[in-house]
C-alpha cells in the first residue's frame, strides 16, 4: 500500500450495466471499504476498529395487515411477478426482494450472508427459518437501489405466528431506511397488531415511517373513501405516539388499465419518496466516509502519539533499573574491594596494581573503612546482615524496573501506519470529494462550481 496507488476497484459483472450517478457513487463508496488491499474495513481491523461497509441499496420495510396488497405493490414496482398475492396470508415470514444478475431465490442463511447487516436476527428465536431473498434482474425504476422487504400479513385474534412477529418486525423498522405502512381500506385497515407495532416503531423511528391508503379504488366511492381514512385517523390519534401534526396518508392502488378508475391514484408519491431516500443515502454515504477516514486518521496519529509517550517511559524506565543495578552490584563491590585493600600493605599493592592505581584503591576503599571502625564491634554483624537486604533490595528494584517496560511500534508497524495515513489523506478523501462533486453536478447549476 502507498499514498499514490489507486483503490483497487472490485470485480462486478454489473458495472457495465450502471447508469445512474447514484448508483455508481454507492457501489463505488462500497468498494473503498471492501477493497481486499486497501479497503477501510481492513484498515480499521489492523487499528483495532470495527467499521461496515456501507449498504450499496436502500432498504425499505412495507408491513400492514394481510392482503393489504404489499406484495402486489412490489410485482408493480419492480414490474415482475415475484411474490404471491391473494387474500389469504400468503406472505408469512420476511422476504427480501432486491436486483442482481441472476434470477434466484435464496432460503436463510443464505440470505443472511448476502446481509451481513441483518445478522442479529440470529437472536430472535424461529425468525431464521422464515427468512428469505428474492433476486431478480429487473432494472425498472430505481430497483437496482432498492431492496423491499416484505413483511408477514398481520392479523388478530388466534393467528398464531412461529416467531415473535411484533419484536421482529419492529427490529427491521429500525434497521430499515423506510417503512410503508398500507392500510387496507376493506375492513382491516385497524388490525390492532399492526396499530401496536407502528406505535412501538414510532416511538423509535418516526421520521421514516409513512401511512397509505392501499387499494383505495377497491374503497367504492369517494365518500366511503373518505370515511374509511376518518376511522382510520381517529384510531391513530388515539394513541398517543401517533398523533402528531401533518399526517398524511395518500391514496394508491396498482395501476390496470382493464379497470379504470376515478379515484386519484398517488402511488407516484411512493416512487418519489423511495427516490428522495436514495438521495440522501448517497449523502450519508459520503458523509459517513469521510467520517470514517477521519476515524482512521485519527487512530493513526492517537496510536503514534502513545508510542513516543510509550518509547520516553521505557527510556526512564531503563534509566532508573540500570541505576538501581549498578548501585546493587557497586555497593557490595566496593565493600568486598576495601578488605581486600587493608589486608594488603601499601607496598603488597603497589607491586600488584602500581603505585597510581593502589592510591585510587586506597582513597575509594577510605570511607568505607572509616563508617566500618564507626560501626560498634557488637552491631558490625547486624550492620553486614542490613547492607545485603539493601543490596538485595536495589538488585529486585532493577529487575522491577526493567519489566514495567510497555510494547513500542516496531519500525515495520510505524511505516505501514504512516502508510495508512497518506492513503487515506492522499486517495480516499480526494476520491470522496470527487464522488460528492459527481453527486451535486446532478442538481446544482455549473456555475456553483
Amino acid at each position: 500500500m502507498s499514498g499514490s496507488r489507486k483503490p483497487r476497484s472490485v470485480a462486478n459483472p454489473l458495472d457495465s450495466a450502471i447508469t445512474t450517478p447514484s448508483e455508481r457513487i454507492l457501489r463505488e463508496c462500497h468498494n473503498l471499504y471492501i477493497d481486499s488491499d486497501n479497503g477501510l474495513v481492513k484498515i480499521a481491523g489492523s487499528l483495532g476498529l470495527r467499521l461496515l461497509p456501507p449498504r450499496k441499496k436502500i432498504i425499505v420495510m412495507i408491513m400492514g395487515n394481510h392482503s393489504a396488497g404489499k406484495s402486489s405493490f412490489i410485482n408493480w414496482y419492480v414490474e415482475e411477478h415475484i411474490q404471491k398475492t391473494g387474500v389469504a396470508i400468503e406472505t408469512q415470514g420476511f422476504t427480501f426482494i432486491t436486483s442482481g444478475r441472476k434470477r434466484e431465490s435464496l432460503t436463510g442463511n443464505a440470505t443472511l450472508h448476502l446481509y451481513p447487516h441483518f445478522r442479529p436476527l440470529l437472536e430472535f428465536k424461529g425468525v431464521t427459518d422464515y427468512v428469505s431473498a428474492e433476486i431478480s434482474t429487473s432494472k425498472q425504476k430505481k430497483f437496482s437501489l432498492v431492496t423491499f422487504v416484505d413483511t408477514p400479513g398481520l392479523v388478530d385474534g388466534d393467528m398464531v405466528y412461529p416467531f415473535d412477529v411484533n419484536s421482529a418486525i419492529t427490529w427491521f423498522g429500525e434497521q430499515a431506511d423506510l417503512v410503508f405502512v398500507f392500510f387496507d381500506p376493506m375492513g382491516q385497515a385497524l388490525c390492532k397488531r399492526t396499530l401496536n407495532i407502528v406505535e412501538s416503531l414510532s416511538e423509535r423511528c418516526g421520521d421514516k415511517i409513512f401511512f397509505f391508503l392501499s387499494k383505495a379504488d377497491e374503497a367504492g366511492r369517494e365518500t366511503d373513501r373518505q370515511r374509511v381514512m376518518m376511522q382510520i385517523v381517529q384510531e391513530l390519534c388515539r394513541r398517543p405516539g401517533l398523533n402528531k401534526c401533518g399526517f398524511e396518508m395518500p391514496t394508491i392502488y396498482i395501476p390496470n388499465p382493464q379497470k379504470p378508475s376515478r379515484c386519484e391514484n398517488q402511488i407516484d408519491v411512493v416512487c418519489q419518496t423511495i427516490e428522495k431516500t436514495i438521495n440522501q443515502a448517497v449523502q450519508k454515504t459520503l458523509d459517513q466516509l469521510e467520517k470514517d477516514c477521519d476515524l482512521i486518521c485519527s487512530s493513526v496519529s492517537g496510536k503514534l502519539a502513545q508510542d513516543r509517550v510509550d518509547v520516553s517511559y521505557n527510556r526512564t524506565t531503563r534509566l532508573r533499573s540500570f541505576l538501581f543495578g549498578a548501585l546493587g552490584v557497586l555497593l557490595p563491590a566496593l565493600l568486598i574491594l576495601s578488605f581486600l585493600v587493608n589486608t594488603l600493605s601499601k607496598e603488597e599493592m603497589e607491586g600488584l596494581v602500581g603505585e597510581g592505581l593502589a592510591r585510587v584503591f586506597s582513597l575509594s576503599t577510605a570511607m568505607v573503612v572509616i563508617v566500618w571502625d564507626w560501626i560498634p564491634e557488637d552491631s558490625q554483624i547486624w550492620f553486614a546482615v542490613l547492607f545485603v537486604a539493601f543490596c538485595y533490595l536495589l538488585i529486585y528494584l532493577a529487575r522491577y524496573f526493567a519489566s514495567r517496560g510497555n510494547k513500542t511500534l516496531t519500525k515495520k508497524e510505524k511505516r505501514n501506519l504512516a502508510k495508512f495515513s497518506d492513503y487515506i489523506q492522499d486517495v480516499v478523501k480526494p476520491r470522496k470529494w470527487e464522488l460528492y462533486k459527481e453527486y451535486l453536478q446532478q442538481c446544482a447549476a455549473e456555475y456553483d462550481f
